[in-house]
């Protein structure tokens, strides 16, 4: 699933070709994707100039004055600017017509995507609860302290709780543990504010290292120009069972916490 990194690569392709113009229309060819679309998509986004694409989270937002299209690629969505001519694949489920003759373009092959709608002046539902942006100044070590206090869930599952902080998925989680040097495995609650300010801090770096180079590359991840992230090449736990530390060269570990696969190194990680 495209994590934060690549959702605001996606982001930031997307704004300078979007941002100003107009909706010239929307065609939705299935009336659902994860969830079904709502009517306002269609009958309201279609006027309307886009003022600004925004990301929540892993949710790309598309305000007008009439509301904001909410966009979430799922597990396998691209979306691309294109000409209004190019070929409409199996899985092109919804065009956006630009008023310069160009089409924004969702592409799901999975459908676990999906697009709704935000009114003006009120926060989607799905919206609502979530946690602080981790690249912001509302998320800290501190922030992360005073949260975990009495928590017995692992460090990681808590790391990965979007109501904690958001878009801190599965492959982040594991980079900013090892350069923390936590194992995954730690209870929350347990950690020191000193440590949870390290977290933090790699966090932060790790995010931000991320989104620079382009996000991580996912068998079905692709940036808005067709190229893959270049983040992948520099992991050094994640995906690596069983290989050598290339800090300390100990044989790293690996078993599922909180339902995901999580691998660690048991020198560098306590």
């Amino acid at each position: 699933m495209p994590e934060l990194p690549e959702v605001e690569t996606t982001r930031r392709g997307l704004a300078p070709h979007v941002e100003g113009q107009r909706i010239t229309g929307v065609l939705l060819r299935r009336p659902d994707l994860r969830w079904p679309i709502p009517p306002e998509v269609s009958e309201r986004l279609p006027g309307q100039r886009v003022s600004a694409v925004r990301r929540r989270a892993k949710y790309l937002l598309f305000d007008t004055p009439a509301g904001s299209a909410v966009l979430h690629l799922g597990m396998s969505g691209v979306l691309r600017v294109l000409p209004a001519t190019t070929a409409v694949g199996a899985h092109d489920h919804v065009d956006m017509g630009l008023e310069d003759g160009r089409v924004l373009r969702f592409t799901d092959p999975r459908r676990f995507g999906c697009l709704l709608w935000q009114a003006p002046g009120t926060v989607h539902a799905l919206l609502a609860k979530l946690g602080p942006e981790p690249l912001s100044e509302d998320f800290s070590g501190e922030t992360l302290y005073t949260a975990s206090r009495g928590k017995t869930a692992s460090i990681k599952t808590f790391l990965m709780d979007q109501a904690v902080v958001v878009g801190v998925g599965n492959i982040y989680a594991a980079e900013a543990l090892f350069e923390a040097g936590i194992r995954p495995t730690a209870p929350a609650g347990s950690v020191s504010r000193a440590r949870y300010a390290a977290l933090a801090d790699a966090v932060k770096r790790i995010l931000g290292h991320a989104i620079e180079r382009g996000g991580t590359t996912l068998r079905d991840f692709l940036n808005p120009d067709g190229l893959p992230g270049y983040f992948e090449q520099e992991l050094l736990v994640y995906g690596r069972e069983g290989e050598a530390c290339r800090v300390c060269g100990t044989k790293l570990r690996g078993k599922r916490v909180g339902q995901r696969a999580s691998v660690w190194c048991p020198s560098c990680q306590k």
